[in-house]
C-alpha cells in the first residue's frame, strides 16, 4: 500500500505561534523585526517581478515561434501553388 509522507509537518498555530514569534524578538531585537519584514517583502516583490517577466519573455516566444510557424507554412503552400500552376502552363 502507497502512504504519502507530507513534505512539511503540521502548520504551527495558536501556542506554537506564539512561542515561534518570542524567539524572533529574542533573536532580532524588537527595532529589528520592521525593517526585516520590510526587507523580506522587498525581496518577494522582487521575486515576483522577475517571475512575471520570465512568463511573459516565454509567451512571446510561443507566440512568434507559432507566428514563424504560420508564415512558414503559408511559403510552402505559395510555393507549391505557383510549381502547379507552372506545370500547367508548360
Amino acid at each position: 500500500m502507497l502512504t504519502l509522507i507530507p513534505l512539511f509537518g503540521p502548520i504551527p498555530g495558536g501556542p506554537e505561534l506564539i512561542i515561534i514569534l518570542a524567539v524572533i524578538v529574542l533573536l532580532f531585537g524588537a527595532n529589528k523585526i520592521p525593517k526585516l519584514a520590510r526587507a523580506s517583502g522587498q525581496a518577494m516583490g522582487e521575486f515576483r517581478r522577475g517571475r512575471e517577466e520570465i512568463e511573459q519573455e516565454i509567451k512571446s516566444a510561443a507566440t512568434s515561434v507559432e507566428t514563424d510557424a504560420a508564415d512558414e507554412q503559408t511559403a510552402v503552400v505559395d510555393d507549391l501553388s505557383t510549381d502547379r500552376s507552372t506545370e500547367r502552363a508548360a
